[in-house]
């Protein structure tokens, strides 16, 4: 790969971690700018927020002006990420994009008679042949070059959400339960036949799979979620979200659970009970403290307790000592961004030695 030159090496401790098992060190994520950036184009600014979306050779120049002057260290990888907003699949069904500089919005609140209506596979879907373009013609650019990713479907219910308009699907929660759990039934066939559709693309140029949160599997593998569930109860979380999440992880080679918000804290018990989910990622969420506090510590050691795995994005390099002290190894992945190439291959030499006195702490126990 042009921009990930041990990209080999790193695919093999990518598997080790879907395996909870450790190669040398736990998986890690470093990037940095590159102390010789490679050849690339100068690419300007946008001229609209419209460009920067939906303008397929832009964003695939900036992307590879950006891939040119960043050093990969670790399991970390190029990955030009098909982004067309949070949950883009509601758009396949009716919503309207609201496109802003940071991100999209999509909620456009239907009657349950168009919701069910618009929940049906239409291959002429502007949105959805949109989407099918920057997949193909990305996963065409960069073959060889760096890693093209899925685009962000969305979590089942938060997708409903986007239909049916936030506030109105809580109040369904409690008094039309059957009719979430009919449109859930629908959306989750529709989102397997979306997902079968983009990676059949993918696989043409591509080995193996990513998503927006940078993990690589050789296997199908997405970072299932519900932002829905920050508002709702266990009770209701067990009996109208759970189901859908099992039928992922189920359908899946391999899951990771993106946890959103201190809203969600209280089903991890529920998720833990997911025979056949791998992983979950943790985002504080804005005004908490960040992913790496030792507040949330008891949280990550639950997670391992259960036989899952932890991902922490964004980790202060200052901070990935501390939590490599405190975590086992085993399943466990950090990305971090550092100043500079030296300091990015410092954090991966301190990762090993970290994993070798983990390794020793633990044959001392044993004794």
């Amino acid at each position: 790969m042009l921009y990930k030159e041990d990209w080999e090496t790193a695919m093999k401790r990518w598997e080790a971690f879907w395996q909870r098992e450790i190669i040398d060190r736990p998986v890690i994520c470093v990037t940095a700018p590159r102390q010789k950036p490679l050849p690339h184009k100068s690419v300007s600014t946008p001229t609209s927020v419209e460009q920067q979306w939906l303008d397929i050779g832009f964003r695939i120049e900036q992307a590879e002006a950006n891939f040119a002057c960043t050093f990969y260290g670790g399991e970390a990888f190029p990955n030009f990420f098909c982004n067309l907003g949070p949950g883009v699949m509601a758009t396949f069904s009716g919503a309207k994009p609201s496109f802003a500089k940071e991100t999209v919005w999509f909620e456009t609140p239907m009657e349950w008679s168009q919701v069910m209506e618009c929940l049906r596979y239409d291959e002429q879907n502007p949105w959805w042949r949109f989407t099918k373009q920057l997949t193909e013609e990305a996963s065409n650019h960069f073959r060889d070059k760096a890693f093209v990713s899925m685009t962000d479907l969305g979590g089942i219910t938060d997708i409903l959400a986007s239909l049916r308009g936030t506030l109105n699907l809580l109040e369904d929660f409690v008094v039309m339960p059957h009719e979430v759990i009919r449109a859930s039934q629908r959306i989750t066939y529709l989102w397997f036949r979306y997902y079968s559709e983009l990676d059949e693309l993918l696989q043409k140029r591509m080995f193996g799979r990513s998503a927006w949160m940078g993990l690589f599997s050789s296997g199908t593998w997405y970072p299932i979620q519900c932002d829905f569930s920050y508002m709702i109860s266990p009770k209701h979380f067990e009996e109208l979200v759970l189901p859908f999440l099992e039928q992922q992880c189920r359908w899946l080679d391999h899951s990771v659970y993106h946890w959103d918000g201190v809203g969600q804290l209280v089903h991890l018990d529920l998720l833990l009970s997911i025979a056949e989910l791998d992983a979950i990622q943790w985002t504080p969420g804005a005004g908490k403290p960040p992913v790496d506090d030792p507040k949330w510590l008891p949280y990550y050691k639950r997670i391992q307790n259960a036989g899952k795995g932890v991902v922490l994005l964004g980790v202060a390099p200052k901070n990935v000592e501390r939590i490599l002290s405190e975590l086992s190894p085993n399943g466990l992945v950090i990305t971090t961004h550092c100043s500079s190439e030296e300091e990015a291959k410092d954090i991966l030499k301190l990762a090993k030695r970290a994993c070798v006195r983990a390794r020793s702490l633990l044959k001392c126990r044993e004794l």
